[in-house]
């Protein structure tokens, strides 16, 4: 055997060949890079927890990136910055979906109804995405939204 030939690379999810320099699995799509986790305890809170708690109300993210011990730990500051995101775009999105409501009341019988469906859509998108990201919190994962994780990760890595 040639000791100058690399080994293949096995993804460790579903043990698919790939390149050494492989973002992603071509197999199974996983990502190659490690995710940061939480690690230990800070304060009073575990990591994990207190990124959970993040997303209770915007308070607790505020209190997060104002008190010591809390605000220089990257993974409670990412959680922290992602919910004011998710907060301020549930706002915009309310306001739309207000502004859109007086012209489609405007339209008989359909207008109603439509606004009715679009409130429930939203609410049921809006409460399905809260429990997703405390439930990754907790579990311990720098879980991004789109658009909203890119900006959190890169202030929360910037402080």
């Amino acid at each position: 055997m040639d000791v100058s030939t690399p080994l293949p690379v096995l993804c460790p999810f579903c043990a698919a060949r790939m390149p050494e320099t492989a973002a992603f699995c071509p197999g199974c799509g996983m990502s190659m890079s490690e995710p940061a986790r939480a690690k230990g305890k800070i304060g009073f809170l575990t990591e994990n927890i207190a990124g959970a708690l993040a997303y209770v109300t915007f308070i607790p993210a505020i209190v997060f990136l104002v008190v010591k011990p809390y605000s220089r730990n990257v993974f409670v500051r990412f959680h922290s910055i992602q919910c004011l995101g998710a907060f301020a775009a549930a706002l915009l999105f309310a306001t739309l979906l207000k502004l859109a409501g007086y012209v489609l009341t405007l339209i008989p019988m359909v207008g109603p109804l439509l606004l009715f469906v679009l409130a429930v859509l939203a609410t049921l998108a809006a409460l399905l995405s809260w429990i997703v990201l405390v439930v990754k919190a907790a579990q311990g994962e720098m879980f991004s939204v789109p658009w909203l994780g890119a900006f959190a990760e890169q202030y929360a890595k910037s402080l």
